[in-house]
């Protein structure tokens, strides 16, 4: 029967861990000096050790013939360590045996001394998978542990772990394998097959592995099952990995580096019509990108087309401009229904994104510089004119006219001054109403997309209640086309019915409007307080005073008007 890579060539001696030297030293001077505690736990992500390296330990501490921490691999406890069949080393999945009754019968059995080896160990994979119960029953072994008996605990969550155990154990971080370590381990294990491949090839398994040895082996005995030839190539890996052909990426990136958009979207194209993810697409990008700017480092790399190259010989800023354009094309591919689509755009930002100035025609580069140098001069003279001009006293008739001159926006004021005296009338519901459209609003602005999201990014919920929500704008014009836009009001109200539970109508005001409106109520009320704390006067009083109220734009004359009953 066929075993697979990850079995075949599992490690079986500290000395043949791969990417673990920290551990591996550690766990050897402690069998070497005879310091074996009675529990470790090894975390650290899938795929990098743990299970080996606590089966290496358990034949490493029981194996008679040691040497300087290092079992020997040939004798009956090592090679049934191996195997699985020496009853002295117990091997529990904890996934599957995850109950209280499980573990109480682990905490019975390890009572009884071992029967051939020297130390009795309990190796519990995936601990985190135990219940409460479970971790309570091993708490009380691990509290008052039995002579000879060893407990090693594996887990690729550390977190889920109660800190009561954390306590009673040593601890090992397993960390993730460097991809030039996996490479090269790749590399032995086709030796020992007698299997050729190309650099490449094992370096795009490397990456795809993510640090883990296990997955990278998996990956390799794919491509070997693919292959009718002793011999993996670049493109094998890529078919089995999904991975963007980098000759097809050598040449979307050279396409965008000529600007040429048309060019860029068809070898999109053609990747997207052989079946590849658009989201794989715009992280192998990323990666491709990535390599660009080690390769102008003089790092080395295993990338070395003609084309790859000619691409690294570009400005290192247009580099750092495509990683940013393809980051948030990334985040929108990945969010969208449709990620073909917002690939396309990604790919025509891209092309924009390469145009420089030093790249123009020089009669366009003159003519930029002539407009920078004519704005710099009307910069000037108006400085000059703002300090020559006097300072004026802002009356009424000046407001006005300032008013006059604002955009054609009207301001619902008699709407925003009942929801103000609806929270004096009722302060603590138009609190809970504000409190809860401020807690759902970034999961509001989350919601939209595109032109609706530009718009309520600068603004801020200030007054709610269960009808309308007044939402203030750093900008009047966002403001106004924000109240022209009813697909949004629409939008933002089913949003908000299910983030917050009521859905009110927008009221968009720009900020210094909103202060002003707002301080004019505030006077107000100040003033019917004052009036209401006067005695009331008599009617032939009230008939001697006559109120008259002058137009604001008639102000002005409110000293020469004679008042005269018709």
């Amino acid at each position: 029967m066929y075993q697979a890579l990850y079995r075949k060539y599992r490690s079986q001696s500290f000395e043949e861990m791969v990417g673990q030297e920290v551990v591996a030293t550690t766990l050897r001077q402690a069998v070497s000096s005879g310091k074996i505690s009675h529990a470790y736990l090894f975390s650290g992500p899938r795929g990098t050790g743990k299970t080996s390296a606590a089966k290496i330990f358990a034949k490493a501490m029981n194996c008679p013939n040691q040497v300087n921490g290092e079992p020997c691999n040939s004798c009956y406890i090592c090679q049934s360590v191996t195997d699985g069949s020496l009853e002295d080393v117990i091997e529990i999945d904890a996934a599957s045996n995850n109950g209280v009754d499980e573990i109480r019968d682990i905490r019975d059995k390890s009572t009884y001394a071992p029967s051939l080896a020297q130390y009795k160990v309990y190796i519990i994979d995936e601990v985190h998978m135990l219940s409460t119960g479970a971790f309570n029953a091993l708490l009380k072994t691990l509290e008052e542990p039995t002579e000879n008996v060893v407990f090693i605990l594996a887990t690729t969550e550390l977190h889920k772990i109660p800190a009561t155990i954390l306590s009673r154990v040593q601890r090992f971080e397993f960390k993730a394998i460097q991809t030039a370590a996996i490479k090269d381990h790749l590399a032995k294990v086709l030796e020992y097959e007698s299997v050729g491949y190309e650099n490449e090839a094992l370096a795009m398994i490397a990456r795809r592995a993510e640090g883990g040895m296990r997955d990278a082996l998996s990956i390799l005995d794919q491509a070997l099952s693919l292959t009718t030839t002793d011999h993996i190539t670049l493109a094998t890996v890529e078919e089995i990995t999904g991975s963007i052909s980098l000759q097809a990426l050598d040449h979307y990136v050279a396409a965008i580096i000529r600007q040429d958009s048309q060019e860029a979207l068809g070898q999109l194209q053609t990747i997207f019509e052989e079946g590849k993810s658009m989201n794989r697409f715009a992280t192998d990008l990323l990666i491709y990108l990535r390599d660009l700017l080690l390769a102008k480092s003089g790092i080395e790399n295993s990338r070395a087309s003609g084309l790859f190259l000619e691409n690294a010989s570009i400005d290192q800023g247009h580099i750092f401009r495509y990683i940013d354009q393809v980051t948030i094309g990334l985040r929108e591919i990945k969010a969208s229904a449709q990620p073909k689509i917002y690939a396309e755009v990604m790919t025509m930002r891209l092309a924009e994104a390469s145009f420089s100035q030093s790249e123009m025609s020089p009669s366009l580069s003159a003519e930029i510089e002539t407009l920078q140098r004519q704005v710099e001069a009307l910069q000037e003279k108006w400085q000059q004119w703002q300090n020559k001009a006097p300072v004026k006293s802002v009356g009424p008739t000046t407001q006005a006219k300032t008013a006059q001159k604002r955009p054609n926006y009207q301001i619902d004021r008699s709407r925003i001054t009942r929801i103000l005296e609806e929270a004096v009338e009722n302060p603590t519901l138009a609190r809970e109403n504000l409190t809860k459209l401020q807690n759902a609003w970034s999961e509001v602005i989350e919601h939209l997309s595109g032109a609706d999201r530009a718009l309520l990014t600068g603004s801020q919920p200030v007054a709610a209640n269960e009808n309308h929500a007044i939402l203030a704008f750093e900008s009047r014009f966002n403001a106004e086309q924000t109240m022209k836009r009813d697909n949004l009001n629409v939008l933002f109200g089913n949003i908000l019915s299910q983030a917050a539970g009521f859905s009110p109508e927008i009221i968009a005001i720009a900020q210094e409007d909103w202060v002003a409106i707002r301080a004019e109520f505030s006077s107000r009320s100040r003033e019917k307080k004052e009036m209401s704390s006067i005695p009331q006067a008599s009617s032939a009083d009230l008939e001697d005073q006559q109120v008259v109220e002058i137009p604001e734009n008639f102000a002005f004359l409110a000293e020469t008007l004679e008042i005269k009953e018709d």
